[in-house]
């Protein structure tokens, strides 16, 4: 009972206290202590993760299930990154304490951490997203096919929108002068009533939405209602 009950208090109290410190200026430094609180709790967090990383796919290598060289590639570049980063390899020297090796920093690309981030993990990323592309492309496709009306709407909106961001557009709408009465139809004034008009008022009631969303989960954990976030039972 104590093991649901406690935890449950600590997630009810720190919630109520970062409410307050909203509205009171008597509790704005209680905002700051939960805060340090819950950067402890991710540093414990992230041990954890990392131990369940090495569990999984030390058990996917020695199963040798399909993947397990995907696996293996995942804890040589981990172990690699945990040791670059912890021993602050090529780190630049900190002004304020030169002779302090761990005080320097990783941001440069002189350190090992900042050069593996930025030519390693930063072109493997783009190359990730530009495979992405082709299934973008096909899913658009198959979404812009006019079957009812919104998917015509959705169709227009797009060709619009295409159509503005290339030479052709602009060539093919400037011959409206800006002053008249369909100066609306010229390729920039279409696209600033679709991104500014129609996107911003959709975008808004979409983040009404996920606000009173947020709000109404926090209160039923706040309020002890629900529970799924102690133990899945």
């Amino acid at each position: 009972m104590l093991q649901r009950t406690i935890p449950l208090l600590i997630l009810s109290a720190s919630g109520l206290i970062l409410i307050l410190s909203y509205f009171s200026p008597i509790t704005e430094t209680w905002s700051e202590q939960v805060v340090s609180w819950f950067n402890i709790l991710a540093g414990v967090a992230f041990v954890l993760g990392a131990g369940n990383l090495l569990a999984v796919n030390l058990e996917k290598i020695s199963s040798k299930r399909p993947g397990w060289a995907y696996s293996a590639i995942t804890l040589v570049s981990f172990g690699a990154m945990l040791v670059v980063g912890l021993s602050k390899w090529g780190a630049v020297p900190d002004a304020k304490h030169p002779d302090v090796h761990l005080a320097g920093s990783q941001d440069s690309t002189q350190a090992g951490y900042g050069w593996a981030y930025e030519y390693v993990l930063s072109p493997l990323t783009a190359t990730m997203f530009a495979l992405l592309a082709f299934y973008v492309a096909s899913a658009a496709f198959r979404a812009f096919r006019a079957k009812n009306f919104e998917a015509i709407l959705l169709l227009g909106t797009a060709f619009i929108i295409l159509l503005v961001q290339i030479a052709a557009g602009a060539f093919l709408t400037n011959w409206i002068p800006e002053d008249s009465f369909f100066a609306f139809l010229r390729a920039e004034s279409l696209k600033a009533i679709v991104t500014e008009v129609f996107q911003t008022a959709g975008m808004r009631a979409i983040l009404i939405g996920i606000a009173l969303g947020t709000a109404a989960t926090s209160l039923r954990l706040i309020l002890g209602i629900d529970r799924s976030a102690l133990s899945k039972g």
